[in-house]
């Protein structure tokens, strides 16, 4: 059995994939697009049931596809968006193969390209893009051991209130996911205790327009992460409800109860830092930055949007802001169960690559890896803040083939005058 070649394989078969192959088409390079699981699987299997997207369709979405049946304004559920993925890998011809893992990539001794393992056999790819995202393995911190009598599951695979045991429910990680959940047990009668580490509030929507329109108008969705540490900051966001500004004193005003970061656990009590008060000014001044920025953009240009005073009125402090919680002691709160909203971490294990650092983070420029032939896409800050989003990758995805194309142009140079297309802007 002869062993299939390509020139390009990618590597997930999620957004970015879907946006890589799309570009690559558009340079007529041949590829194969490999899944193990399905198209959008994340979005179809993963996560909880009442999730919508963090922006308006009208935004969240490729270039080349509106949500066709939803309003524009309108936050979609997940199982839309992953319909709107497969719609998209449909109508751009994407080789998508489903069900197939890649095991190993290996590169080929003295001469270009690479020998990949597949749980479906062996294909021989002269480059490799690796679009597998920034979401790839749920993390949960070794904090409390799983003997505890007390389920604890990751946000990712958190689907309702009535799949979770009776009794009181402690949420750690106040990002969108964390934040959204607690909202969503407090609002099904649940008792909730919710973690607050550092995080950035920007408003849902001021002055009549989304905060997505405030960050492009303003240039912020194009910035780049400036210092070391600053691509993870978590992001407190909800299109849930039909989107409302997340806000940690109203939350604590309608019955959850707010803790600092959970930092340690012994004999069934999880203590926390003394930071709360701190986490919520921190998440207040960025909330008010982007009030102060937005203000100052609509006077330079004019713009008759209606000002609106209500939007610095503050919610009273709560109880357990004033004095927050040292600890609790989980048997006694009637705590059944812990959700870890802590993030994810990233696998490149099966690439045989010397392309990473000291973490297994990928070491690139703009996606474009230090190992020849090797090319990242769906990384979080990967060109700009807006890297991970829907519109973010497929710009993304367009310099990264760009990349390739060139340099297929080059390798064509037979030492006769060759035509080689201009470097991406």
């Amino acid at each position: 059995m002869s062993t299939e070649q390509t020139d390009t394989l990618i590597v997930g078969g999620g957004q970015a994939g879907i946006a890589m192959s799309e570009h690559l088409s558009k340079h007529a390079v041949p590829h194969i697009v490999l899944e193990k699981n399905r198209t959008a699987e994340a979005w179809r299997t993963g996560r909880w049931d009442s999730l919508v997207a963090n922006g308006p369709a009208w935004h969240d979405r490729f270039p080349n596809l509106t949500f066709q049946g939803n309003n524009p304004d309108e936050f979609v559920t997940k199982d839309r968006f992953a319909e709107y993925l497969i719609d998209y890998a449909a109508m751009i011809k994407a080789p998508i193969r489903e069900g197939v893992e890649v095991l190993q990539a290996d590169r080929l001794a003295g001469e270009a390209g690479f020998r990949v393992k597949t749980s479906e056999g062996e294909i021989i790819a002269k480059r490799i893009v690796a679009a597998t995202g920034a979401f790839q393995h749920p993390v949960i911190p070794p904090i409390v051991p799983e003997t505890v009598g007390v389920e604890q599951i990751h946000s990712f695979n958190y689907k309702n209130p009535d799949a979770l045991p009776d009794g009181a429910v402690m949420v750690v990680g106040a990002g969108s996911s964390g934040a959204q959940i607690a909202d969503e047990l407090n609002r099904a009668g649940r008792k909730v205790f919710l973690s607050v580490g550092p995080h950035d509030r920007p408003p849902r929507r001021y002055r009549g327009r989304d905060f997505v329109w405030w960050l492009g108008v303003l240039g912020l969705w194009d910035v780049a992460a400036l210092e070391p540490g600053t691509e993870h900051v978590t992001i407190s966001v909800s299109g849930a409800y039909g989107g409302r500004t997340m806000d940690f004193r109203r939350l604590a005003g309608e019955g959850v109860i707010l803790t600092g970061r959970t930092n340690a656990y012994s004999d069934g009590v999880l203590s926390f830092s003394d930071d709360l008060q701190a986490n919520v000014a921190g998440g207040d001044a960025n909330y008010l930055e982007m009030l102060d920025l937005a203000d100052a953009y609509v006077a330079r240009n004019g713009l008759d949007l209606p000002e609106e005073p209500q939007a610095r009125e503050t919610f009273p402090d709560p109880e357990c802001l004033t004095n927050p919680l040292s600890e609790i002691d989980l048997a006694a709160e009637g705590v059944s169960a812990i959700i870890w909203a802590t993030g994810f971490r990233q696998d490149f294990d099966w690439l045989k690559v010397d392309a990473f650092d000291e973490k297994g983070a990928p070491i690139h420029q703009r996606g474009v890896s230090v190992a020849p032939d090797v090319y990242f896409l769906g990384l979080p800050w990967q060109s700009r803040r807006g890297s991970a989003f829907l519109w973010g990758v497929w710009h993304d995805a367009k310099h990264v083939a760009d990349q390739i194309a060139i340099q297929r142009a080059y390798l064509d140079y037979d030492g006769q005058a060759a035509i080689v297309p201009a470097a991406a802007e």
